[in-house]
């Protein structure tokens, strides 16, 4: 299964918001877990894929066992969204890396 983790910051946690603490927080999550940092400033966006067949629940549960950590406490999980894996047909537009400076091939 494929999660998408929101996660934002205690109105008491302070104003300061640095990438480190996703790092942190992609540390404490399970080892068996596939993870993805996907924006670090602030809220942190995190996919985790599963190989069991997990429910949201209890990926909000594991998650928030590891927010109890005194070095992340000040974030909360603020939603937890099911994502599909490939079934179905594919919605959206296709995405593709460059290199800084490259062209594309029409210019």
């Amino acid at each position: 299964m494929l999660f998408e983790l929101t996660l934002r910051r205690h109105q008491d946690g302070g104003a300061v918001h640095s990438p480190i603490d996703g790092i942190r927080i992609l540390a404490l999550l399970p080892g068996r877990w596939r993870k993805d940092l996907r924006q670090a400033t602030g809220d942190i966006v995190i996919r985790v894929q599963t190989d069991e067949d997990l429910t949201s629940t209890e990926v909000r549960a594991e998650v928030k066992a590891v927010l109890t950590n005194p070095e992340i406490s000040h974030w909360e999980l603020v939603a937890c969204h099911t994502l599909s894996v490939g079934r179905g047909p594919r919605l959206g537009y296709w995405v593709t890396a460059r290199r800084h400076g490259q062209r594309p091939q029409w210019n």
